[in-house]
């Protein structure tokens, strides 16, 4: 197939594209400048400038294309505080692609959830998640002709290519403040995923999954943020401490509002679905590899 990705050159893009590339898919990557340009033609995919901002030129890549792969989403205004915007920009973006693949059963792949599979610890869990307005979206796509698929990804994707994500994060703050930290008593749970399984999974998704899908892309189904805090501090030769509710938001800074999410994620039915098999190193083996701590 020639799929149309965008987000290419990202963390979780930079792994998807080489992946489909290996399965014999033709890739076009999203670029929105020389820098991205370069890193998507260095992945050895075919280019194609743009951005998220051109609902026209993303239904023409669409048309273009035999599927989608929809990885990008607008940062910029998300670090800048204005994620209503962020998550109205995808939402265009995704009623472009739709327009674009309406009546044809090509698929469109996108990162988020629509009905949480049922399970409600899990769609409240993920509610805060920007692209959850476009997870309603994809469904009706699904019922116009497009075989819309959503990937719910793991509050952690972890591996050497990580390094903005929740590890990152947390190993810059127990460096700052001396102190590898939790809230509570730690025993909130983390799902996680290896980018490189991630990226298998995205790959069974666009040759296998059904119109409608919504996928479950944990691994480690749940893993305590005490043990990771743990192991943060024993790498790092720095305490581990419980820190106060009254000092999170001093000790953490934004952060602070994810140290009590508690998402553990089931995902026997998408294994099952796709005989997806992670293989790749769980979130503590990632870590104790030492590549985060810059010691691999």
């Amino acid at each position: 197939m020639r799929v149309f990705v965008t987000g290419a050159s990202g963390h979780i893009g930079s792994a998807v594209v080489p992946e489909l590339l290996r399965a014999g898919h033709e890739v076009v990557g999203l670029a929105r400048s020389e820098e991205s340009a370069a890193a998507v033609k260095a992945l050895g995919a075919e280019v194609r400038r743009g951005d998220l901002a051109d609902p026209d030129g993303l239904r023409s890549a669409a048309t273009d294309a035999d599927a989608v792969v929809h990885l990008a989403f607008d940062h910029t205004a998300m670090a800048a505080g204005d994620m209503a915007g962020a998550a109205a920009t995808d939402r265009t973006v995704v009623q472009a692609f739709g327009e674009a693949l309406a009546g044809t059963g090509k698929a469109l792949l996108g990162i988020g959830m629509g009905h949480g599979d049922g399970n409600e610890h899990l769609a409240a869990a993920y509610s805060a998640n920007p692209r959850i307005p476009t997870g309603r979206l994809f469904g009706e796509l699904a019922e116009q002709g497009v075989r819309a698929v959503l990937v719910g990804i793991p509050p952690v994707v972890h591996s050497a290519r990580d390094r903005s994500g929740f590890l990152p994060t947390l190993i810059r703050i127990a460096r700052t403040t001396g102190v590898s930290g939790y809230v509570g008593d730690g025993a909130n749970q983390w799902s996680a995923v290896h980018t490189l399984d991630l990226a298998r999974l995205y790959r069974l998704a666009l040759e296998q999954a059904p119109a409608g899908a919504e996928l479950h892309a944990a691994a480690d189904e749940g893993v305590a943020v005490r043990d990771i805090a743990e192991v943060i501090g024993r790498r790092l030769g720095l305490p581990v401490e419980r820190v106060p509710e009254d000092r999170r938001a001093e000790h953490f800074g934004f952060f602070g509002a994810f140290m009590s999410l508690d998402v553990p994620v089931r995902g026997g039915r998408t294994r099952e679905l796709l005989g997806w098999h992670p293989a790749e190193p769980g979130l503590v083996a990632d870590l104790e590899q030492g590549h985060y701590f810059g010691t691999d």
